[in-house]
């Protein structure tokens, strides 16, 4: 379930690229972590809703020690408060059907179909912001669908079609968070949009756990808070790795985290995945890296073009 990558540029720090790219690692395993603890939550009896909320109130109190030990909290002052309301709402969403994504599919088939992502970045990119896509990216996007196909074999059975549709909506759910941050992020702390989505996702989850939580014996509570912690730290570990190191060099390391998925699908709960994913992930795989390839080069040469044409 692929973060928000999200940027400050009067908070960049002194670039250490290894650590950026360890913490990015680091990261990878933290989410593929949580994720298997939301479907063995599951398996003991625990909604969505619960997963959700308990993962967000660690995700609060890392957000909270991240403002207080870095900007401070006068930095969370905004006037656009309704954007960040419409940021959660999507956001929570977002990750309410990713969440439901893997307790319906085993955890390497939700994680690959996970990394379309970038995919529907693009053509969301391409559809509402109106960003130029040249033929480099709409034949990844071409590509990485056509990895999903392999890899949910439609009518053959092997992937069940609910949960794969349920992973291909959570994808592009995701891609429009990363739309909205990105027009958030033109006036907005990356703190500030991580602490608002924290915090104010609390309400409506609150609310719905009148309805929706329940009693748990020991076992599931200490999932839950182990879900909690996994998911803070996650937060932590994006958030360093982008203030340490350039958005290109670390999100491809998003990608190993379909290694850490399969180990724990095999350990835990017992899940093979099928030959076709590992004929279609590398087919997504690849769509990203040249999606992300391409950003950075265009990214690269608007910077030089505005250098060169800056008065000297």
């Amino acid at each position: 379930m692929p973060a928000s990558d999200v940027r400050d540029t009067d908070e960049i720090t002194e670039q250490r690229p290894l650590l950026g790219v360890g913490l990015r690692l680091v990261t990878a395993v933290l989410l593929a972590v949580m994720l298997a603890l939301v479907k063995l939550a599951a398996d003991h009896g625990v909604n969505v809703i619960e997963s959700l909320f308990y993962r967000q109130c660690g995700s609060a109190l890392c957000a909270a020690a991240l403002v207080a030990f870095g900007p401070g909290f006068a930095t969370l002052r905004t006037r656009r408060v309704w954007a960040h309301v419409s940021r959660m709402a999507l956001g929570v969403t977002a990750m309410g059907l990713n969440f439901l994504a893997f307790v319906l599919l085993p955890l390497a088939e939700a994680t690959a179909i996970g990394f379309t992502v970038p995919i529907f970045s693009t053509v969301l990119a391409a559809l509402v912001l109106g960003e130029p896509t040249g033929r480099w990216r709409w034949g990844a996007v071409a590509a990485g669908f056509a990895g999903v196909l392999v890899i949910v074999q439609p009518g053959s059975g092997a992937v069940p079609l609910t949960g794969a549709a349920v992973a291909v909506f959570a994808a592009l759910l995701t891609a429009s968070v990363t739309i909205v941050i990105r027009r958030l992020g033109a006036t907005e702390r990356a703190s500030t949009t991580v602490f608002w989505f924290a915090v104010s996702s609390l309400v409506p989850l609150g609310v719905a756990m009148l309805w929706y939580g329940g009693a748990h014996d020991g076992r599931t509570f200490w999932i839950l808070a182990g879900l909690a912690l996994v998911g803070g730290l996650a937060q932590l570990t994006l958030t360093g790795a982008l203030r340490l190191a350039p958005v290109a060099l670390v999100m491809p390391m998003d990608y190993t985290s379909l290694v850490w998925a399969t180990l724990l699908g095999i350990f835990i709960f017992g899940e093979l995945p099928t030959p076709w994913v590992w004929a279609g992930a590398p087919l997504i795989v690849a769509s990203g890296l040249v999606i992300i390839w391409r950003e950075h080069r265009l990214a690269r040469r608007a910077a030089l073009s505005a250098s060169a044409a800056a008065p000297r």
